[in-house]
Formats: structure tokens, C-alpha cells, sequence
């Protein structure tokens, strides 16, 4: 504990004294505080981390972050905190660096997901000091992780024409259509409702990450697949897409 509270310390003047200064700053705390011995109560950790993290999930809610992100912010610093055993303002930069490593080596993450690990904690603490919750951000020095840029294949022509081969029903020939054309992600995809499509222009609105609205356009062989489904469907579901025990012929 008492080399925690130097590092805080320290911390907290670095915008105030060279490295000089503070390796003396250092040496002088360490001579006043030897043979003492600090200590924490658990009701002070307690009270310093929810407060922080919690005020941080309500600033990126009202900036328009979905609750799916939300949670992965919050589970992703709850983690990195319980790890390290420290309210997140008395986390330093060596304490993140060794979660990161020691959260690669035990579950065999990828890169990536360890740069999206240190991204999310970039932004969590870059808040924590705009807010002067910290005077600086510990995630300032540990730079983005370098990774592999992987080229995606895309389905060749001879592919999604298997594809629409092996559909066996008009529902799904419908889909494989306006995803290829349109090129929106599934998750817009099943959010779509009837009155979204617009076949005149052909295009439809859909919402992406972060609940951002755009158009995208489709060709005219989903035009027609489109509008041969639902013209087969009976329900009056207002989904574009729905599931059915019997498939539509």
C-alpha cells in the first residue's frame, strides 16, 4: 500500500515536475515513510471505484451509446479493476500494462482483442481526466497494440449464385438478395420493418451502430424477390422478416 500511494503521488505531479524531481520527490517519501505502514479500509475502495466508472457509463449513455456497448464498457474496466485490486484512480500505467499481458497469456487473446481492451480503457480514463476525476490518463504511454490487417474474401458470383441455388423459400432467397446488394450488416437486416422498404427508389433506411440512420439501395432482382415474399405472406407482422413454421413456397 505504501508503494501505491508514492506511485499516486508521483501520478499526480507529473505535470508539475521534471523526472528529476520527482526521483527526488520519490526518495523523499520514502524516507518519511519508512518504518509506517498506510492502509486502506475497504469502505474507502468501495466508495472511490462504482462512483468513477458508473458516472462514466451515464456520460457515454447520454451521448447516444447503445446499452449492448454500455455493458461491454462496464464489464471490460469492472474486470481490469478486480484484477489489479485498486480503485481506478490509484490505477497506474505498470498496473495496466501486466493486466494486458497477464489477460493475454491466460486466455490466449488475439491482438486485437487486447487493443480493444486498451482502447476502451483509453477512453475510460482520457474521461476520467478531462472530468478531473485523475490528473492523468495511466493509458497514456501504453500505444496501440500493431496487428496483422487481414484482407476479407468477399463471396464470389459463382458462390451466391450456390446460395440462391440451395434457398428453399422465398424468404430467404429475399434475404440473400438484399444483403449481397445492399451490403447492410444482419443486425440491420432483421430490424427492418415492411414500411422501411421503399421499392420505388429502391433503398430502405435502417439503423446502424450507434442507432445512426442511413440509406442503403438495393438492385432490381431483390426488388422482385422482395416484393414476390411479401406478397406471399398472409400475417399481418409489421417485421420485413419473419420466421414461420411453415416456410412460404
Amino acid at each position: 500500500m505504501k508503494d501505491q500511494l508514492i506511485a499516486e503521488v508521483q501520478q499526480q505531479m507529473l505535470p508539475y515536475l521534471n523526472n528529476e524531481q520527482l526521483r527526488k520527490l520519490r526518495a523523499a517519501m520514502e524516507f518519511c515513510l519508512h518504518g509506517l505502514e498506510v492502509t486502506q479500509t475497504d469502505q474507502q475502495q468501495e466508495q472511490e471505484q462504482p462512483d468513477a466508472t458508473m458516472a462514466f457509463i451515464a456520460a457515454k449513455r447520454i451521448e447516444g451509446c447503445s446499452e449492448k456497448t454500455l455493458t461491454y464498457y462496464r464489464k471490460t474496466i469492472e474486470a481490469m479493476t478486480t484484477a489489479v485490486g485498486k480503485p481506478v484512480q490509484r490505477i497506474t500505467t505498470d498496473d495496466i500494462r501486466q493486466y494486458l499481458t497477464t489477460y493475454q497469456m491466460q486466455r490466449k487473446s488475439s491482438k486485437v482483442t487486447i487493443d480493444n481492451i486498451r482502447r476502451i480503457l483509453a477512453t475510460f480514463y482520457s474521461w476520467l481526466e478531462d472530468e478531473d476525476y485523475i490528473v492523468k490518463s495511466p493509458v497514456r504511454r501504453i500505444h496501440k497494440v500493431k496487428t496483422a490487417k487481414v484482407i476479407k474474401e468477399t463471396y464470389t458470383d459463382e458462390a451466391l449464385e450456390q446460395m440462391r441455388d440451395n434457398c428453399d423459400s422465398l424468404r430467404d432467397l429475399a434475404i440473400i438478395d438484399l444483403l449481397a446488394s445492399s451490403g447492410m450488416r444482419v443486425g440491420e437486416l432483421v430490424a427492418l420493418n415492411r414500411d422501411d422498404i421503399n421499392f420505388n427508389e429502391r433503398e430502405c433506411v435502417v439503423f446502424g451502430k450507434g442507432n445512426k440512420e442511413r440509406l442503403v439501395y438495393f438492385d432490381s432482382r431483390t426488388k422482385i424477390h422482395l416484393q414476390n415474399y411479401l406478397d406471399n405472406r398472409t400475417d399481418g407482422n409489421p417485421a420485413l422478416f419473419v420466421t414461420l413454421r411453415a416456410p412460404y413456397n
